[in-house]
């Protein structure tokens, strides 16, 4: 096919289900340097093709499938990190505990039902229902909307929308997130008195708010320093691996330590350059909602965190069937996880899942680290070539 622009070359180059491998031919390198990353391809060749060399990585980006063989990349397909050994099943299901009916007859001072965040804006749910929030002992403390499938529907569209975010360099989104980590500490007496109301101890509940701040600092930090490598391959060519966003993920958060927890998931993500549709704590949601306003105060791109509450397989299962959700992460039942994979198989979503088992979001090596950067990102290989 002809083309007049080389931007209107990469819509026709992206205008496929696959993305494999593709090459671009010119004399200008600045040209081809530029166009590398836009094509939506796990392998690029520059002035040739078919090269490959088991120290670089191969493999395909949406429906060509996911996962790498071959250098750095596709040994990590095949070995787990050691701290994957000490996650551990739930000895109680405090998830049924907390979500039995209310028995006490007292009612929160304002009957206020929080909405859902949708690209940018507290949006009201499709289906105007909501799900009651309570404490440990069963008294009532609130109510959050409850999201369907049109809810879904608007936050992915949200994201799709949110593309600058994306194409920011990681040195601004650092500075994105390093301001919304200032706006939740100036908050955090608030933060500490929601977890205390949902019926953890004061101290826990500090020592909670107080690491999710310094997560955000982390992530920050690595927002504009996870950067790829240089693969030393035997031909005449530079190849260069390339982390680059997923896209649009979505995200299901576990039950317990319901704010360390939505930080620790989300802001890797977003610190890579994907938009998100979080699926918050289905039993104590309220510390995800009272972000809405720290959100909006921290010059985060409308669309680039959507947070629908409800019922979280529910919700889990209209991501893991989206065309258009490139990711999906879910931290909750064994149950879950494998209807999740299973869907996901079907428009080969990138999929990380727990299979029950917990993490312990307040251990370092558990709860954050280069892990939740891989998962959040995919390596494009960019092949060179040099000499005469």
């Amino acid at each position: 096919m002809t083309f007049r622009t080389h931007p209107e070359a990469i819509k026709l180059a992206n205008n496929s289900r696959y993305g494999l491998a593709a090459s671009i031919w010119t004399e200008n390198i600045n040209l081809a340097l530029e166009m590398a990353p836009k094509v939506k391809a796990g392998t690029v060749w520059i002035n040739c093709t078919n090269v490959f060399d088991a120290a670089s990585g191969f493999g395909g980006y949406r429906e060509s499938g996911f996962g790498r063989e071959g250098g750095k990349e596709g040994l990590f397909e095949y070995v787990k990190l050691r701290t994957d050994d000490l996650l551990t099943l739930p000895k109680n299901n405090s998830t049924k505990k907390l979500a039995q009916k209310n028995t006490s007859t007292s009612v929160p001072d304002i009957d206020r039902t929080v909405k859902l965040y949708i690209g940018g804006k507290q949006a009201r749910p499709d289906g105007g229902y909501s799900l009651p929030v309570y404490t440990t002992s069963g008294k009532l403390i609130g109510e959050v909307s409850e999201g369907n499938r049109k809810d879904i529907r608007n936050a992915v569209e949200a994201a799709h929308a949110a593309e600058s975010w994306t194409a920011m360099t990681g040195h601004a989104r650092a500075q994105v997130l390093y301001y919304l980590a200032e706006n939740l500490f100036a908050r955090k007496d608030e933060f500490v008195n929601r977890l205390t109301q949902m019926g953890i101890s004061k101290s826990e509940a500090t020592k909670e708010v107080n690491l999710s701040i310094e997560r955000i600092y982390t992530y920050a930090a690595h927002a504009d320093k996870y950067d790829g490598n240089v693969h030393h391959t035997t031909s005449r060519n530079v190849t260069l691996a390339m982390p680059e966003a997923l896209g649009v993920m979505g995200i299901v958060c576990p039950n317990h330590s319901p704010l360390l927890s939505f930080i620790s998931t989300i802001i890797p993500a977003i610190a890579m350059g994907n938009r998100v549709i979080v699926i918050p704590s289905e039993t104590a949601p309220l510390s995800a909602t009272d972000l809405y306003q720290v959100i909006d105060t921290s010059d985060v791109p409308g669309g680039v965190i959507n947070i629908v509450t409800g019922k979280q397989d529910e919700l889990a299962a209209v991501l893991a069937d989206h065309d258009d959700v490139d990711g999906l992460w879910y931290f909750r039942t064994k149950e879950g996880s494998k209807k999740i994979e299973h869907a996901a198989a079907e428009n080969m979503k990138r999929t990380w899942v727990n299979y029950g088992k917990q993490r312990n979001w307040f251990d370092a090596q558990q709860g954050e680290g280069e892990q939740f950067l891989r998962y959040a990102t995919q390596i494009k290989n960019i092949w060179i070539p040099y000499g005469e």
